[in-house]
This record gives C-alpha cells, sequence and structure tokens, in this order.
C-alpha cells in the first residue's frame, strides 16, 4: 500500500495546477533573470486577489506580456497597454499593467548595475536560501527582515506593488525562502537543492 503524499495544507484541494505548481516550483531557487522578472510580475498582478486567479492566467500573462522578456515588456508603448487592458486573459487593473511596464525598465537597469537581476536579490539573503522549519501553514511570516529591506530598496529604485508581503512571497516562489513545512515532502528537496548550489 503506497504511502500518500504529505504537502504544505495550502497547496491541497485546490486544483491540480495548484498542486503541479506547490510540487515543482514553489520554493525551487531561481537564479534565472526571466523567471525572476516573471514571479515580480506575476506577484505583483495578485495583490488584493488570490494566488489560484494568477495561476489560472498565467498563460494569458506570458502571451500578453512577451513570455516575461523584461526587455521587450520595457518598450511597451501607451498604445500596447490600453490594448493589453481589454485581454480578458490578463487581471485587467490600469495600475498593475503600467507598473509591469516600469517594473521592466527598473529590471533593466539592475541588470545593467548588478550584472544580473539574480546577483542583486540573492544579495538580500547572502546568496543562499533561507531554510525555514515551520510546521504549520499558520506558522509563516507575511514579511521578514529580508523582505522588508528588499522591498524598501526596490522601490527606492522605481519599483512598484512590491511591499514587503508581496516581496515575501516573491522569496518563498523563487526559493530564497524555503518555507515548505517540515512534513511537506518538498522540505528536504528544497533544501537538498541549495546544498548543491543549483
Amino acid at each position: 500500500m503506497s504511502k500518500a503524499v504529505t504537502r504544505c495544507e495550502w497547496a491541497e484541494g485546490v486544483s491540480l495546477a495548484y498542486i503541479e505548481y506547490h510540487d515543482k516550483e514553489w520554493g525551487v531557487p531561481v537564479r534565472d533573470d526571466r523567471v525572476q522578472f516573471e514571479f515580480l510580475l506575476l506577484e505583483g498582478a495578485q495583490a488584493g486577489l488570490s494566488w489560484s486567479t494568477i495561476l489560472n492566467k498565467r498563460d494569458g500573462y506570458r502571451n500578453a506580456f512577451a513570455d516575461f522578456d523584461p526587455q521587450k515588456v520595457a518598450r511597451f508603448t501607451e498604445k500596447r497597454i490600453e490594448k493589453l487592458l481589454q485581454d480578458p486573459g490578463i487581471v485587467r487593473n490600469r495600475l498593475k499593467v503600467r507598473s509591469a511596464v516600469g517594473n521592466a525598465k527598473a529590471f533593466l537597469a539592475v541588470q545593467k548595475e548588478f550584472g544580473s537581476f539574480s546577483e542583486y536579490i540573492w544579495g538580500f539573503v547572502d546568496g543562499k536560501p533561507i531554510q525555514n522549519r515551520f510546521r504549520e501553514d499558520a506558522d509563516f511570516p507575511a514579511t521578514s527582515a529580508e523582505s522588508d529591506a528588499l522591498s524598501k530598496d526596490l522601490k527606492q529604485r522605481g519599483f512598484k506593488f512590491v511591499g514587503s508581503t508581496i516581496m515575501y512571497a516573491h522569496m518563498q516562489a523563487t526559493g530564497l525562502v524555503n518555507d515548505h513545512v517540515v512534513g511537506c515532502f518538498r522540505h528536504k528537496a528544497c533544501a537538498a537543492l541549495a546544498k548543491q548550489g543549483f
């Protein structure tokens, strides 16, 4: 008789896409700038909404935002923004769409200064994932000293929709923080990736 897989409680019972996201992406350390930009854009879009809403629209975002290419998004014109606001595949919020374009420009500036956005963002955790050992989803903090510092710095660089709560979620998603509960089958796997230097 096979043993049931134990996951973080938040991933259960929502959808297969949600479970797949938890099992394959959430908490995996990301050094790829395009993936970092994708999550920056998606986490900003999620503000005030459920993550499942954004996950269901992920392909729509990929199509609307040039496969998450920051160089292309940074060149979006007012005309392009107006067109995006008619696209049912994304959250049609003017401030969020406009901020995605502005954030792409700020993202490119960070790349130019640090060589890569990943080099910049990983500096906030000294280059290696923080390994938390929470037992329940309720133990997760909404923010941390690191997300506070990251949020403050991003805002000073002109980024929008990068409050500390949003940036903590970004850090969880891109593996700067391993917040899988200790009983989850992904906790050890993500910790092992960190040891390998991913």
